[in-house]
């Protein structure tokens, strides 16, 4: 290699490691000292621990139905988010795309939430549930309105998935919005001159353009869902009892609140990340081979 080569490389290197150091020092030490004391008994502040092996992920797994129920509860969240936020993300993406004059107004109007805190989101939320809606169902005669909104079990999985939907559809719905303003006119234009209905031009023309957005907006629910903590924790703080108690919040417990059991709630984070890689894996594989046969 010559010199200016190896002045290149130099200049590379230089760019590329403070950030390769924070990521290491701030990611990757964390991870693989969480996947080390998730074999162990550590407390969090005894310097005296021991090594038990597999004790943990088995106790989690066989002995402990509060994880288990959170994980079956947070995979029936993750469902419920990757249609439907994906779904009203697309479909406001699509409405904005015909607003020629207002397209800037109404990117805006529907991208706020997310710019708001979550944490601050579900507080203000819970102020809606618990206090608009009842007085609003009561003085309008709207029935529904009226109810339990958090501290009914049947009711409160769908509050959170009405403050989630409202804080995040937002941000899928930039992504749509600048996959769509890259697809040609032109396609759409020959498409209808053939004959092709609206429904047709967005199944044959839009969506095989846009499978790569699709693609990005699927993975960011999915990880971000599986993730999920401050809409739980400031609505119901996965009440009422433990209907509502995701697996982060489930650690956070186990970690904070139940005895400090460090090891314990690293070994619940080892199987949250093995969870996510493997629902993330499948969905990468199967939404990739859709973009090369488009």
């Amino acid at each position: 290699m010559t010199a200016k080569g190896y002045k290149r490389l130099l200049s590379l290197a230089a760019f590329v490691m403070p950030a390769f150091v924070l990521y290491t020092l701030f990611l990757l030490v964390p991870t693989v000292g969480g996947m080390y004391y998730s074999l162990t008994d550590w407390n969090g502040l005894n310097r005296a621990y021991d090594f038990i092996g597999l004790a943990n992920f088995v106790e989690a797994l066989r002995d402990d139905p509060d994880f288990v129920h959170s994980l079956f509860f947070t995979l029936k969240y993750v469902m419920f988010m990757l249609v439907l936020q994906n779904v009203f993300a697309l479909l406001l993406a699509l409405f904005i795309e015909t607003k020629f004059r207002s397209k800037g107004f109404f990117r805006t109007l529907l991208f706020m939430p997310n710019m708001i805190s979550t944490i601050i989101s579900a507080f203000m939320w819970t102020f809606v549930f618990s206090q608009v809606l009842p007085q609003l169902g009561e003085r309008a005669g709207l029935s529904f309105l009226n109810q339990s909104w958090l501290g009914d079990p049947g009711t409160s999985f769908y509050s959170i998935l009405i403050v989630s939907l409202w804080n995040g559809v937002g941000y899928m719905m930039i992504i749509y919005l600048a996959a769509l303003q890259g697809v040609p006119q032109s396609l759409r234009e020959a498409a209808v001159i053939d004959g092709a209905r609206p429904w047709q031009v967005l199944r044959h023309v839009t969506l095989p353009m846009i499978t790569h957005a699709i693609t990005i907006c699927l993975f960011l629910t999915l990880n971000g869902a599986f993730k999920v903590f401050e809409v739980v924790y400031g609505l119901t703080g996965g009440g009422p009892g433990r209907s509502t108690q995701v697996i982060t919040l489930n650690i956070y417990e186990e970690a904070f609140s139940n005895n400090f059991r460090y090891g314990y709630a690293s070994a619940k984070s080892v199987i949250l990340f093995l969870v996510i890689l493997i629902f993330t894996f499948i969905q990468i594989s199967i939404t990739k081979r859709r973009e090369v046969e488009a």
